[in-house]
C-alpha cells in the first residue's frame, strides 16, 4: 500500500524547519505548517492531495534551503507550483513584494489559496493573544486573502467553507 504523500511531505517539512521557531521564541516553527495543514482538512473539509502537501510546505522556499525544483522532484509540479505561489520574493522591497505575491496567489491554483486562507487562520489564532496593533494587521492580511480566494468559492465549496470560517473568526475576536 503506497501511503500518501502527505506523510512524506510532513516529515520533509519536519526535517527542513527543524531549527526554526515562532515568534514568540518557543514555539517550533513546524507546529505552523502542521496546524495549517489540519485546518486545510479538519476545519475547511478539504482532503485534496496537492493542498495538503502544499499546506505542510507552503513556507519551505522562502524559510528554509528548499528551493522549487527539490520540491517538485519530491512531490510533483503541482506542489511546487502552490508551494512557489505561496512564496514571498524577499529581493523586492515591501510595497512590490506584497503586490507581487498577491498577483501570484491569485493567478496560482485553487489549492493555493486555501492554503493561504488556513495560514492566514492559524496566523490570526496566533495573533489573539499579542496587541491590538499586530491583531488589526493579521485582520487586513485575512481579508485580503478572503478577496483573493472568493472566486474559487462556486467551483470549490472547500473554499467556500473556509472564508466563511475565517470571516467568523476575525468576527467574533
Amino acid at each position: 500500500m503506497q501511503r500518501p504523500m502527505w506523510i512524506e511531505a510532513a516529515s520533509f517539512a519536519a526535517r527542513r524547519h527543524r531549527h526554526g521557531v515562532r515568534k514568540d521564541g518557543r514555539t517550533p516553527y513546524v507546529a505552523h505548517v502542521f496546524r495549517v495543514a489540519m485546518t486545510v482538512r479538519d476545519v475547511f473539509g478539504c482532503d485534496d492531495p496537492t493542498a495538503l502537501v502544499a499546506a505542510l510546505l507552503h513556507d519551505t522556499i522562502e524559510d528554509t534551503e528548499t528551493d522549487f525544483d527539490e520540491i517538485e522532484e519530491h512531490f510533483g509540479r503541482a506542489a511546487a507550483e502552490c508551494v512557489s505561489a505561496l512564496t514571498k520574493n524577499a529581493a523586492m522591497p515591501e510595497p512590490e513584494r506584497e503586490a507581487d505575491y498577491d498577483r501570484r496567489l491569485a493567478a496560482g491554483p485553487w489549492q493555493a489559496r486555501i492554503v493561504k486562507l488556513a495560514d492566514a487562520h492559524d496566523n490570526f489564532i496566533d495573533a489573539s493573544s499579542g496587541n491590538k496593533v499586530a491583531l488589526d494587521r493579521v485582520r487586513g492580511r485575512c481579508e485580503r486573502t478572503i478577496a483573493l480566494a472568493r472566486a474559487d468559492a462556486h467551483d470549490h465549496p472547500e473554499v467556500a467553507w473556509a472564508i466563511e470560517g475565517l470571516l467568523q473568526l476575525i468576527a467574533g475576536d
